[in-house]
């Protein structure tokens, strides 16, 4: 098939990515808020406790800030029908990023932690940080499987 013949048969690709790339970019996007909010509620909770000062937190809130800057962008881009963003999102955030949120509680777990004992004595701020966390999550590999669904492959595919 010539080059010619192949460009008047494939489809050109739709100005909106189907539902599937929409909600997975909302996802994302409901990722980050979730980790803003688990940022706030830790930084919060740190200086209140006085168990550290603003200049020792810094650091960690501005890369926090610049992952979650990357993680908009990306969800953007991968919205607007870049694949390169999509990968990026898969990998750098679905992979790397959800290994980060979940070694710290299986390390726990397996070290004898027990969720009834950490429930029984949990405060508000250790719910709302775990509520949050899970959705956070959930959001994540929510995503990651929207993106990856039948029509996003053949979306991505139509460039």
């Amino acid at each position: 098939m010539t080059t010619a013949l192949a460009s008047q048969t494939a489809e050109p690709r739709t100005p909106q990515p189907p539902p599937v790339v929409h909600a997975a970019a909302l996802l994302w996007m409901s990722a980050v808020a979730a980790g803003a909010f688990e940022t706030v509620l830790a930084v919060g909770r740190e200086l209140y406790e006085g168990t550290s000062g603003v200049l020792d937190l810094l650091p960690g809130a501005g890369l926090r800030v610049a992952v979650f800057a990357a993680a908009v962008f990306l969800a953007l881009r991968m919205r607007a029908g870049q694949n390169w963003a999509r990968l990026t999102l898969a990998v750098g955030l679905g992979v790397f990023g959800t290994l980060s949120l979940v070694v710290g509680p299986i390390q726990w777990l397996l070290q004898g932690g027990s969720i009834a004992e950490a429930a029984a004595g949990a405060d508000m701020v250790t719910w709302l940080f775990t509520i949050s966390r899970v959705l956070h999550v959930t959001a994540v590999l929510g995503a990651v499987t929207l993106m990856f669904q039948p029509r996003a492959n053949a979306w991505f595919r139509s460039e």
